[in-house]
């Protein structure tokens, strides 16, 4: 028995657990051993892919022990077991969608993520950034020629842009899909329902995990849904003003070890 049993933990990674430097603090890693150790349960909720924070895992020797959230909540992988629990694709008509927002908006770039492959349309400066940091390799196609089905888009521009764009994909296809800002530049589109909110919920039932047991930390807007299922909602200082407006318990910029502030925080409760 533990001091922690019961317990689940999730962190979003990029600028929450992986910090400005590009790395895993030893202080974050320590905190989360010591979580584990004691019977807890630590995983990650990305907008990563599995292509794309797989690398991660070795690179960073990020310590795991229940099943992560990956590609903005479009799946569930268990590295444990080295398979997907939940695997969801964008409708059929998703190609058709973006063919339509890219003739109304011409300088919006996206990325499609079809497999472990991306494809990317318009290619900007905030395509090769994002690009550079997740390791992916972009593969140019044209729109129409994009394999399907795609697990979730990536919009990029500006965000005054953005904001246009989101407005105008939710009036069309509000119904059909989710379209949330993982920054300020990246727009991220999934199948409707599926976002980090009701996969955390998922893998929180799966293990058996209560509402008052489950903690989430996350800075950006696409952790919100996630941060409402939490006993307590942890957000580093770095936190997008959207998440510090929805009421999430601030802590220490990511660069000062806020996973680790947060498991200490646990460790006075338990």
């Amino acid at each position: 028995m533990g001091k922690f049993d019961g317990v689940l933990f999730f962190a979003d990674y990029d600028d929450t657990l992986y910090n400005s430097a590009h790395t895993v603090s030893p202080e974050n890693r320590a905190a989360i051993r010591y979580l584990m150790d004691n019977g807890g349960r630590f995983s990650v909720a990305t907008g990563r892919a599995h292509r794309t924070f797989t690398p991660q895992i070795e690179k960073e020797d990020i310590p795991l022990n229940a099943p992560v959230v990956l590609s903005n909540g479009a799946a569930i992988y268990d590295y444990a077991e080295d398979r997907y629990l939940a695997d969801t694709r964008l409708d059929g008509e998703a190609p058709a969608w973006l063919a339509q927002l890219c003739r109304e908006f011409p300088d919006l770039a996206f990325e499609a993520y079809h497999g472990e492959d991306i494809y990317v349309h318009n290619p900007n400066d905030v395509t090769r950034i994002h690009l550079a940091r997740v390791g992916g390799t972009q593969i140019l196609a044209p729109i129409g020629e994009m394999p399907t089905p795609w697990s979730k888009v990536i919009l990029q521009q500006d965000e005054p842009y953005l904001r246009r764009v989101q407005a105008r994909l939710l009036s069309l296809w509000g119904e059909r899909c989710e379209a949330i800002f993982s920054n300020r530049y990246l727009l991220e589109v999934t199948a409707k329902g599926c976002d980090k909110g009701a996969m955390v919920g998922r893998v929180a039932r799966l293990l058996g995990v209560s509402r008052e047991n489950l903690y989430c930390m996350g800075d950006n807007q696409n952790d919100i849904p996630m941060l409402a299922l939490a006993a307590i909602p942890f957000a580093p200082a770095n936190c997008a003003q959207e998440v510090r407006d929805w009421g999430a318990r601030i802590l220490g910029h990511c660069d000062e070890h806020a996973v680790a502030q947060a498991i200490e925080i646990l460790d006075g409760i338990y």
